[in-house]
């Protein structure tokens, strides 16, 4: 059965370390009609259930989400962030037949974040301590505002001290499922805040990706470890995407998207021909040669503070690609995006045309300003 005749699958989302089901308000909010049947659950120990005492175990957490999973009447999507990532990836080996998706936010590797001793007592000591709890969201966040902030730290306050302590070990030591391959057979998404000092690229990269088959990918611009309590909009545009993805005529992953993913120039030089042509309507003139188009595109990935590609047509040595995104403090871009590639499937030409206007100026003028001294001030806006 084709996905698109099956009910829309309900979202699910599960809180992270000492975080609870509010924490989810502005993400959901964000969504609007797409999460009016969402459940945010509250963890046993956390939110609304904090005074509710252990032995707690990540087992234990997904059995107890599990259970909320099976009552309600349609498959769902799966959103954990942090620790919520590890419980998420659980509960989708207890009830597979209902999990349609899995979106990791910020995820803890399942094997475990391998803290030492001292550094994993820093987390321990949270508890009882509100000023060093929102001392520490302060260093792993990039964007949250007061407000934010003490919303999630009340939270955190409820927690019993000696809950926080057995949490803080959960996350850390991770579940011996963690050490292979997933079960879960289904789409993957994995998000990371760009400004994430605790979860960064490199953790993700080496202990997040190998364990899934061909995850979809995004990076949350302007965002540490909460992107979806300091970026809920961009959160919600990369979710909506993924959802749409669950159904026929995704776009499927390939080296040009990927490399958006990672935000890396070398990334994007994996998937050229050494005499690609970049053509874009923020540029006044091609960009010529894998070494100055790999920068410029390496640039200009970082400018998005989210990117989605939304629809994909081909027709003969050609590639369309829809995308929409979003920059500048929340201003939303879309476009579309033509690759030509060789008999060797490397892209030897690339036409990005951006809209509106305004924004396509916009960008032109602030790519210009990141590549000053590496590229002709000429082929932007602002210095014709």
């Amino acid at each position: 059965m084709n996905l698109s005749s099956q009910p829309a699958a309900a979202l699910v989302f599960i809180h992270g370390f000492i975080d609870g089901a509010s924490a989810w308000d502005d993400l959901v909010a964000a969504l609007g009609s797409r999460a009016a049947d969402a459940l945010c659950v509250d963890l046993p120990g956390m939110g609304s259930r904090f005074r509710e005492t252990g032995p707690f175990s990540l087992d234990s957490l997904a059995q107890d989400v599990a259970a909320q999973v099976r009552q309600l009447a349609k498959p769902v999507v799966l959103v954990g962030h942090s620790m919520g990532a590890q419980i998420a990836e659980l509960v989708a080996g207890l009830v597979p037949d209902r999990v349609r998706g899995l979106a990791l936010l910020t995820p803890v590797p399942l094997q475990g974040a391998g803290l030492p001793g001292d550094a994993i007592k820093g987390f321990h000591a949270l508890g009882g301590d509100p000023v060093a709890q929102r001392q520490l969201r302060r260093q792993l966040s990039f964007s949250l505002t007061e407000e934010r902030l003490e919303k999630l730290g009340r939270l955190g306050d409820a927690v019993a001290p000696a809950s926080v302590g057995a949490f803080a070990d959960l996350w850390n030591q991770g579940h011996a499922l963690g050490a292979q391959k997933t079960l879960f057979p289904g789409p993957v998404l994995i998000v990371r805040g760009e400004r994430d000092a605790f979860v960064t690229d490199s953790v993700v990269a080496q202990a997040v990706v190998p364990r899934f088959d061909h995850p979809a990918q995004a990076c949350i611009g302007n965002a540490g470890h909460w992107p979806h309590v300091e970026q809920p909009e961009a959160v919600a545009g990369v979710l909506r995407t993924f959802l749409a993805s669950l159904d026929a005529g995704a776009v499927a992953p390939q080296g040009w998207t990927q490399a958006f993913e990672r935000k890396s120039a070398t990334a994007f030089a994996e998937a050229f021909s050494s005499d690609i042509v970049l053509e874009a309507s923020v540029l006044a003139r091609p960009v010529v040669g894998i070494e100055q188009v790999k920068t410029v595109m390496g640039t200009a990935s970082k400018i998005y503070e989210a990117l989605s590609f939304t629809h994909e047509a081909s027709s003969g040595a050609r590639t369309y690609l829809e995308w929409e995104a979003q920059a500048f403090g929340g201003e939303k871009l879309s476009g579309i995006t033509i690759l030509t590639k060789n008999e060797h499937g490397k892209v030897v030409r690339a036409a990005i045309h951006h809209r509106p206007l305004g924004g396509a100026l916009k960008f032109s003028a602030e790519l210009g300003r990141r590549l000053q001294g590496q590229l002709d001030p000429t082929h932007f806006y602002g210095a014709l």
